[in-house]
């Protein structure tokens, strides 16, 4: 299938989750031009504002593969992905993502994520979200050190 075709089958999922009274996107993740997983924006449904459509196609593919990451995969999407999804993308390897709708498409029904995206170009300390460092250090193994062990194992 080609990508236009894999952005047809994201709009024809978002269309989908829409009549089911979802919000109106999906997602296909494909390897080696294979489809390995879907997703649909699930947050009314599961009232879990994480279940976007990227996040559900990435958690069944990595449940599927067994493994947490999904290198050499493309995400086909109905809407241009929000900073959550796009990070998650980055995250866990995969190579490409190609949407359908802008966020300038979304804007007029209040389905852009631009305002975030600007809010996250700013440096940490300039956010309106409050974020402190505290090097808090208990007794005990640190948990850093444990992990570097671990992994040596």
């Amino acid at each position: 299938m080609s990508a236009e075709g894999f952005l047809c089958e994201a709009i024809a999922l978002a269309r989908d989750n829409v009549r089911a009274g979802g919000r109106p996107f999906g997602a296909v993740l494909v390897k080696e031009g294979r489809v390995i997983a879907t997703g649909v924006n699930e947050v009314f449904a599961t009232g879990d504002p994480t279940t976007h459509s990227e996040l559900q196609a990435i958690r069944a593919a990595t449940r599927l593969l067994g493994v947490p990451r999904l290198d050499g995969c493309v995400i086909y999407a109905s809407g241009h992905p929000c900073p959550m999804c796009l990070a998650a993308m980055h995250l866990t390897g995969i190579a490409e993502v190609a949407y359908a709708y802008s966020l300038a498409d979304g804007e007029p029904y209040g389905l852009s994520t631009a305002a975030i995206y600007a809010e996250m170009a700013r440096p940490l300390a300039a956010q309106s979200l409050k974020a402190v460092h505290m090097p808090v250090r208990i007794a005990g193994e640190d948990p850093y050190e444990m992990w570097k062990a671990h992994t040596k194992a």
